[in-house]
């Protein structure tokens, strides 16, 4: 791992990982430890953002001091490898909850009418029967949010079944819409434009800026997809 500074207040976490490991299940070990730290008095820190590849700390009292703590700390990255197989880091048991947050599991009802199925199904060699049992069938986890408030990044599908975005995005993708892009899930939380592949939709509420947390599906939660 390289720590950076970012500005006067913030450091930069970059999350390399061995080959056998995927680079997500890194982050999201740094960003479940980081957030215990935080939780148990060890860490000061505004906030804890993870991305694809990086953990953002900001709001440190004393960047130069907390960078001494990270070199120090280790997180389990053991159970990380069981994402190649399409199930999420620490993704069996728990409870099963409505509501977001790290370690919960929010179940998401999908109606699978998307209108780009057969193409996902034609990427990766099956029919669309395949293609939902193998959506319903993974144990996913919000990696980070980002591209539109509460827009959750979905990891715990193969590698090798990573997807296209479109070559032309849709100038509008209906809120709910359930896609696929690269090696992520998502659900769109409000009508926008968008270029990843459609497969269905929920009318499950992902977003309220009047609710504590405002995303219900933040980082650390893992999904649940159910066919309605």
């Amino acid at each position: 791992m390289r720590i950076r500074p970012a500005g006067a207040h913030a450091l930069l976490l970059d999350c390399t990982a061995p080959a056998d490991i995927p680079e997500a299940a890194v982050v999201e070990a740094w960003r479940a430890e980081l957030w215990r730290r935080r939780e148990q008095g060890d860490l000061s820190a505004v906030e804890i953002v993870p991305g694809a590849r990086t953990v953002l700390l900001d709001g440190l009292p004393d960047p130069t001091a907390t960078a001494d703590l990270l070199s120090r700390w280790t997180p389990a990255v053991a159970a990380a490898a069981t994402e190649r197989h399409g199930i999420a880091a620490g993704a069996g048991g728990g409870d099963t909850t409505s509501g977001g947050g790290s370690g919960a599991e929010v179940v998401v009802p999908v109606e699978f009418d998307g209108p780009d199925l057969p193409v996902v199904a034609d990427h990766w060699g099956v029919d669309v029967p395949a293609v939902l049992r193998r959506l319903t069938g993974t144990r996913f986890r919000v990696a980070f949010c980002g591209f539109a408030p509460g827009f959750p990044y979905l990891t715990g599908l193969p590698t090798d079944l990573a997807l296209p975005r479109l070559p032309t995005p849709r100038p509008r993708v209906p809120a709910g819409s359930v896609a696929l892009a690269g090696p992520y899930a998502g659900i769109y939380p409000s009508a926008s434009p968008g270029g990843w592949l459609l497969v269905g939709r929920t009318d499950l509420p992902l977003f309220d800026v009047d609710v504590d947390p405002p995303a219900r599906l933040g980082p650390g939660t893992r999904v649940r997809m159910v066919a309605m």
